[in-house]
């Protein structure tokens, strides 16, 4: 399975609880169709955007910042693109193929 990438920039205004309520479900998006959630990094919150930003009839000019590292099957990162989107707690989101394969990760030096 493909190591994916998924970088989100989610709305200011949630409290830490709604927050992790949408993480929450993108991993179990992601282990409910069979893949697994390496981890979640967090980028910051409050953030200032690069620049305004409209998502669900609102402007936007702060964000929080979040990754979070999968594999999975391309069709699950499909499904999980079109639940972020239709969220009103995400402004944007974009997911990023890393490498296809784990061995593609690791250099032959550093086998075990």
């Amino acid at each position: 399975m493909p190591l994916y990438e998924l970088v989100c920039i989610s709305r200011s205004n949630i409290t830490q609880s709604v927050m992790a309520s949408l993480l929450k479900r993108s991993a179990e998006t992601v282990l409910d169709r069979g893949g697994a959630v390496r981890g979640f990094v967090n980028l910051g919150r409050d953030q200032p955007l690069p620049y305004r930003m409209k998502r669900h009839m609102e402007y936007h000019t702060q964000g929080s910042f979040w990754l979070m590292h999968y594999y999975s099957n391309p069709k699950t990162t499909g499904v999980l693109m079109s639940q972020l989107k239709l969220d009103p707690r995400v402004i944007r989101c974009n997911v990023v193929k890393v490498t296809d394969k784990l061995e593609e990760m690791v250099s032959t030096g550093e086998k075990t």
